[in-house]
């Protein structure tokens, strides 16, 4: 049937209703994004931020309370043991392996003190199976104090702010290797600025039977994490056979993630036993 002369025909308009539909889905979209945005900010500010305050409060805790043992107790009496023979550290987690590098020209320097300092009371070598800290490591360059522990467990050392002793290697003033690990960031990250340290710079270890002065030696820059030599009882790097020691002494070996933010490397710094010094007692 045909539209008569001038018959208007009826036309339905949707745009209005199609427009209101899309801008409440992008309403939705946005809100969902800003809602993402904020949680990840929250999430970053935990791990860079709170992590932190928790685990140095708990640190300097624990560092407190070692102190305030030791000046109240005198030292048990202690016997020379022979040092144990590191064990090869085949998957170690990625804050707590060893981590080579580029040196800063100390690394070609080889050979160690066979026989290291004679004076001071005979160490006693940690508890192996216990995860308690059982001694304070000093290093004044950074501004270092953080108590020591049994392990590298991330959970139940390393995520607490301490430093790690690596099962199997010296206990501190021992001849032999007396290996540490410790986060460069986020809980705690004692070793965040452990790449400023030069040749030359002191390092403490602070036990109930003494205080063990250690002196820098020699600087990885960067290695591999499984670059296990760094931490065997004559220290050497497998990946770069320049770095490290031809004879037995007594070395201090600190290892942690590099760069920063990321678990790729590791690096390592190595020490020397200068001298040994009697208990301080409060």
């Amino acid at each position: 049937m045909r539209a008569r002369v001038g018959q208007r025909v009826p036309v339905v308009v949707q745009s209005r209703g199609r427009r209101r539909r899309g801008a409440r889905v992008l309403w939705v979209g946005a809100e969902a994004f800003v809602t993402c945005g904020v949680v990840l900010l929250l999430l970053v500010a935990h791990q860079l931020w709170w992590t932190n305050q928790q685990a140095r409060a708990v640190a300097r805790q624990q560092v407190s309370a070692l102190e305030r043992e030791w000046g109240m107790s005198p030292p048990a009496p202690s016997s020379p043991v022979p040092s144990p023979v590191p064990s090869v550290v085949g998957t170690a987690e990625p804050s707590a392996a060893a981590s080579p590098g580029e040196g800063d020209g100390g690394g070609r320097e080889r050979g160690g003190d066979p026989s290291g300092p004679a004076a001071g009371p005979a160490p006693r070598d940690p508890v192996p199976d216990s995860s308690a800290a059982f001694a304070v490591l000093r290093i004044p360059r950074i501004g270092l104090t953080a108590p020591v522990a049994h392990g590298v467990s991330k959970r139940s050392v390393l995520d607490k702010g301490y430093v790690g002793h690596y099962p199997g290697t010296a206990g501190p003033g021992r001849t032999g290797n007396f290996a540490l690990a410790g986060h460069r960031n986020t809980h705690g990250e004692p070793f965040r600025y452990v790449n400023r340290l030069v040749k030359g710079d002191e390092i403490s270890v602070r036990t109930r039977d003494a205080t063990y002065t250690y002196r820098v030696d020699q600087i990885l820059a960067r290695t591999v994490p499984r670059d296990v030599g760094v931490i065997r009882a004559v220290p050497r790097s497998l990946v770069r056979p320049s770095y490290g020691y031809d004879a037995p002494g007594a070395y201090l070996t600190l290892t942690t993630c590099t760069p920063e933010f990321s678990s790729a490397y590791r690096l390592v710094v190595w020490a020397r036993l200068m001298s040994v010094g009697a208990p301080v007692r409060g």
